[in-house]
């Protein structure tokens, strides 16, 4: 029986989760990729194939504050940024798409942070 790495079998469990969701202009598709430092987000147009509203840790919005000191905290900020700038292009509902990853830790944080901001999903 051969071992499979952990990259591996997130990258089936994306692909699962990604047969049944699709984004639209109506509804957009917020992506999450975690990885071992950082947490970057968009918003993408399954249909058009391009991203809308797209954020990261590593952004100089998030950056600027330096205090946040965690992970969990970065992506708490993450969630909240995407999310006041898709009301700004007058996108409120979304899919959730977690890329594989458990709802859990920073997906989580993020996505709630998402959902206080005032996107819907």
């Amino acid at each position: 029986m051969s071992k499979k790495n952990s990259r591996a079998v997130r990258r089936v469990r994306h692909t699962r989760v990604r047969r049944k969701i699709t984004g639209s202009v109506s509804r957009p598709r917020l992506c999450v990729f975690r990885s071992l430092n950082h947490i970057y987000a968009q918003l993408i147009d399954d249909s058009a194939a391009r991203t809308l509203v797209s954020m990261s840790s590593l952004d100089p919005e998030v950056r600027s504050k330096a205090d946040l000191t965690g992970k969990s905290k970065k992506a708490e900020t993450v969630g909240k940024l995407i999310a006041e700038k898709a009301l700004d292009k007058g996108i409120k509902q979304v899919v959730f798409d977690r890329g594989g990853n458990r709802y859990h830790g920073r997906v989580k944080a993020l996505s709630e942070a998402a959902r206080k901001a005032g996107l819907e999903f």
